[in-house]
């Protein structure tokens, strides 16, 4: 008997598989110029050849959608850029009063608390 995690791994590469082989058809699909014309002609008609316009179209269809989508991407990153810097300052200067008033604390009452976590002080 097999586990259900085992199951569930098969089924997203059996999903994965199915999606591969469909992209791989319809790009055959896309590819393949059947002739439209002469429909009396049945098994002997071949296929017309795919041009060399033919495929520059489609490459440059393909980059034209790379180039959008990292665009996009690219001006997320570049409106959210400013938001994650300020966030870091934020955490920075939070840091550096949290470390500044330890050390002041040590520096103006170095008896009332004890340097050693092991010994239970009280730190008033």
């Amino acid at each position: 008997m097999r586990s259900s995690a085992t199951a569930a791994a098969e089924a997203a590469e059996a999903d994965q598989s199915r999606a591969m082989y469909e992209l791989c058809a319809l790009l055959l699909t896309v590819l393949r110029a059947w002739p439209e014309e002469g429909g009396g002609r049945g098994a002997a008609a071949w296929p017309r050849q795919v041009t060399a316009a033919g495929v520059a179209s489609m490459l440059l269809g393909a980059s034209v959608a790379l180039m959008l989508c990292g665009s996009v991407t690219f001006m997320l990153g570049f409106f959210l850029m400013p938001w994650v810097i300020g966030l870091a300052c934020v955490f920075l200067l939070v840091g550096f009063v949290t470390n500044l008033s330890v050390i002041w604390r040590a520096i103006l009452w170095p008896a009332s608390c004890s340097s050693s976590p092991k010994v239970a002080s009280t730190c008033t």
